[in-house]
């Protein structure tokens, strides 16, 4: 387990912060930033989670935070030679974490009508949230697939955060009465 007795170090007053291997980055690096949108994203999750309100479908989201900080701990763990293997000591996203955020999302849907027409994120404050949430969790795989642009990236970790975005808009119809209350989009509505 993790124990932090003290929350400020001082040791990022240069600018830079430290990785899971003891190197340290400028706070600004291409890591630096999916690091922290995955962190965003979280916490984005966090207030859906509260709307949702306790049991159901709030307990899914708790068990994807959760994820997400392994997701965190494996982005902070660089690996130059292309070895994503997870080991006692190093923290990476494995198959079977993709895996459940896959099956999750076909049994969500399989109860929700076909869409026809794009919707606009809102309909229900639960909605709404999710949106708020998936959006987020777009952001931060463009900021993860940024990095892996620049350096070796775990290809799990990159599936994971794909798939979480489908998940929370699959969630986020659920919430909208099933897809009932989405809100759909009227191209060229306003002209």
């Amino acid at each position: 387990m993790v124990k932090l007795n003290k929350i400020y170090t001082r040791t990022g007053d240069d600018g830079t912060t430290g990785l899971v291997d003891g190197s340290r980055l400028p706070k600004h690096a291409v890591r630096m930033e999916a690091i922290g949108a995955v962190d965003e994203a979280n916490s984005s999750l966090g207030l859906a989670a509260v709307a949702l309100g306790e049991g159901g479908h709030a307990d899914a989201i708790y068990r994807i935070q959760n994820d997400l900080f392994d997701l965190g701990a494996d982005l902070a763990t660089p690996a130059e030679d292309g070895d994503f293997a997870p080991s006692e000591m190093v923290l990476r996203i494995v198959p079977a974490q993709v895996e459940w955020l896959e099956k999750a999302i076909d049994a969500l849907n399989e109860n929700l009508e076909p869409l026809t027409s794009f919707v606009l994120p809102g309909g229900s404050e639960q909605a709404a949230r999710l949106h708020v949430a998936r959006a987020s969790a777009r952001r931060a795989e463009r900021a993860m697939t940024a990095m892996a642009d620049a350096e070796p990236t775990n290809p799990q970790a990159l599936a994971y955060i794909n798939r979480l975005s489908d998940y929370l808009f699959v969630l986020a119809r659920v919430a909208n009465d099933g897809g009932k209350g989405d809100v759909k989009w009227i191209p060229g509505a306003n002209r």
